[in-house]
């Protein structure tokens, strides 16, 4: 491997690896539910209160969400097993990129169905979002995860475009094209 193309590896790990650990914590932001939105509504109203005078309808949104959560967790606590099933798939995404980060051009199907699920996040909030009560502005927020998640991943499909050219130029076939990866 040439160093041009060692540095395009490190730099395309370095964005997996950020992308990664986003999908990580985002994860795990999953399981104290509760807590986290017991702690925006006391952000929201408490001493230092910046969101009351300025947003008082994103501050009557976290009350909301922080009343319902609590509600339902005292009431029906086996609901949340549906979150604990949303942060254990985060988990299982992060560890599904563990091939691109070895081998980014073998595995780059995998990024590419990455940037399907980010794409599919819009429509998702969209379609969703309002059957279910969400305020416009918090699905907009919710987009948001998908179009910013995106972003590494197509840095990183870019930078990978001369290498999956240059290695089906040596006769290697990625899954990408149908094959199992060969060396020529």
């Amino acid at each position: 491997m040439d160093t041009d193309s060692g540095a395009v590896l490190r730099r395309v790990r370095r964005w997996l690896w950020a992308f990664v650990v986003c999908l990580v914590l985002s994860g795990l932001t999953a399981f104290p539910l509760e807590a986290e939105t017991r702690w925006a509504a006391e952000f929201a109203t408490g001493p230092a209160a910046p969101l009351t005078d300025h947003l008082p309808a994103l501050t009557d949104w976290l009350e909301r969400a922080r009343d319902g959560v609590a509600a339902t967790n005292a009431r029906y606590p086996f609901l949340a097993y549906g979150t604990d099933w949303l942060a254990f798939a985060h988990l299982v995404i992060a560890a599904a990129f563990w091939g691109p980060i070895k081998e980014p051009v073998r595995n780059i199907w995998v990024i590419r169905w990455a940037v399907l699920a980010c794409a599919g996040v819009i429509p998702l909030a969209l379609i969703c979002g309002p059957l279910r009560g969400i305020p416009l502005g918090w699905r907009f927020i919710d987009m948001s995860f998908g179009i910013v998640g995106v972003v590494p991943l197509l840095i990183v499909l870019r930078a990978l475009r001369p290498l999956e050219r240059a290695a089906l130029a040596d006769g290697a076939r990625t899954p990408a094209d149908g094959g199992a990866a060969t060396t020529g």
